[in-house]
């Protein structure tokens, strides 16, 4: 079927490409990596021109550069290559996930899970300067993670969060894991993000919190040990918010997705 010599196809392939254009952008806004970007389309961009132009010896030097090229972006854009993967994964859990919620085939994690009781208690250990990294899980598996600490099985609630993360608890030490509205892990030791731009003010906690956010959907809660301050991680980056209603909104919505 054509339309002014247009297929249906090509509208989709035109759809498919603003698609994949979009998540790109989205990796590399606001990080070194979009100034490398956009390089790379003006150079493709040239070499589109000079083929255009038929400037033969100039489109092969650009052609070659950019077939070499690939396998070097590879290695430079991994990173950003692993987000984008995980990206394109998540959304596509997350359509499954509206889906059976619609037809209440499971149970809806942000309404299951008590996140008035979390940020409280990241309040308080905030006061008394007690140093907590608390993941909760959304659609990705945490289960290799876990495996590195104490298997648990607890109902979420204000105390038990804040015994579990005081200074002489044994299970103080690493993160805790919560699925839904469920302590499943604790002392869980979290890949730290191996590059990272963090500031020198940030510590351990942080960095581990960036690598786990990074490499899954998972989002993660930190109070700093020295400043007593509230962290939001979320994709591998700080999430900013003004006071801790607009963070406990923030968490509803991104648990809900």
């Amino acid at each position: 079927m054509e339309l002014f010599d247009i297929r249906i196809l090509d509208i989709v392939d035109i759809v498919l490409v603003a698609f994949l254009l979009f998540y790109l952008y989205r990796l590399v806004k606001g990080t070194v990596a979009i100034n490398i970007f956009i390089g790379i389309v003006m150079v493709y961009a040239t070499w589109k021109l000079t083929e255009f132009l038929e400037m033969q010896l100039l489109s092969r030097i650009l052609g070659g550069f950019l077939g070499v090229g690939m396998f070097a972006l590879i290695v430079v854009f991994q990173q950003e290559i692993r987000k984008f993967l995980l990206m394109l994964g998540t959304t596509n859990f997350s359509g499954r996930r509206k889906l059976l919620k619609r037809f209440q085939l499971r149970p809806t994690a942000a309404f299951n899970t008590d996140i008035h009781a979390i940020l409280k208690a990241c309040q308080k250990m905030g006061q008394s300067r007690t140093g907590a990294i608390i993941v909760l899980q959304r659609n990705n598996s945490l289960d290799f993670v876990k495996s590195s600490g104490d298997v648990m099985s607890l109902e979420v609630n204000q105390p038990i969060l804040e015994s579990i993360f005081y200074k002489n608890s044994p299970l103080h030490d690493g993160a805790l894991i919560i699925e839904d509205n469920t302590i499943t892990a604790t002392r869980v030791i979290l890949p730290v993000a191996s590059e990272s731009n963090l500031p020198a003010r940030f510590g351990l906690r942080h960095r581990a919190a960036v690598g786990i956010t990074e490499k899954t959907d998972a989002v993660c809660l930190v109070v700093s040990e020295e400043t007593g301050q509230l962290s939001y991680l979320k994709e591998g980056d700080f999430v900013l918010f003004k006071d801790i209603e607009e963070l406990e909104k923030l968490l509803s919505k991104d648990l809900s997705q």
